[in-house]
């Protein structure tokens, strides 16, 4: 019998943890940057940047899938956030979008485990709180009508990034 479907909060680095997929914070070009990003890169090694430069771009609110180097993850879904303008301008669904499409490259690929930043809130500036609500409500919806992934962990740097994510996932 499989195991009831679980969304957990950790605090650490992303490019460290044992899933089947980790999310990169990605930009539009799928070029190294910044943040998550950037250690991202880092840490999977020079092939990334090429196999990103294959896809010619993302635009915000889609996402790929890449390999996972040098990366304890077997893959990488890049799924590009929306930069925060005061909430006026589509952003909601565009971050919702990040995380639907995230989910459903996992869900296609049949991976048990993908693990999330906190998509945007960087230098993207949406704020945490928000986006914490966004990001778990659309992880609790996926999982209501898919099978994978079985495990979704919503990675902070640190644990005042954490509180945001913690508070919307005790949230009813």
């Amino acid at each position: 019998m499989a195991s009831e479907p679980v969304i957990a909060v950790e605090t650490g680095d992303i490019t460290r943890l044992k899933v089947t997929a980790i999310v990169n914070a990605a930009n539009e070009r799928l070029a190294p940057g910044g943040g998550v990003c950037g250690a991202i890169f880092r840490a999977a090694g020079a092939g990334l940047i090429d196999e990103c430069q294959a896809y010619d771009g993302c635009p915000a609110g889609e996402a790929r899938i890449t390999g996972g180097y040098n990366l304890p993850a077997e893959w990488i879904v890049h799924a590009v956030g929306p930069v925060w303008h005061g909430g006026g301008e589509g952003e909601a669904e565009l971050l919702a979008n990040c995380y639907r499409n995230a989910l459903k490259i996992a869900s296609d690929y049949g991976m048990p485990s993908i693990a999330f930043p906190a998509i945007s809130t960087g230098i993207f500036g949406y704020p945490p709180e928000k986006a914490a609500r966004i990001a778990v409500a659309a992880c609790r919806d996926h999982m209501k009508t898919h099978e994978f992934p079985q495990r979704i962990v919503l990675v902070a740097f640190d644990e005042e990034q954490a509180e945001p994510l913690k508070a919307a996932l005790t949230a009813s």
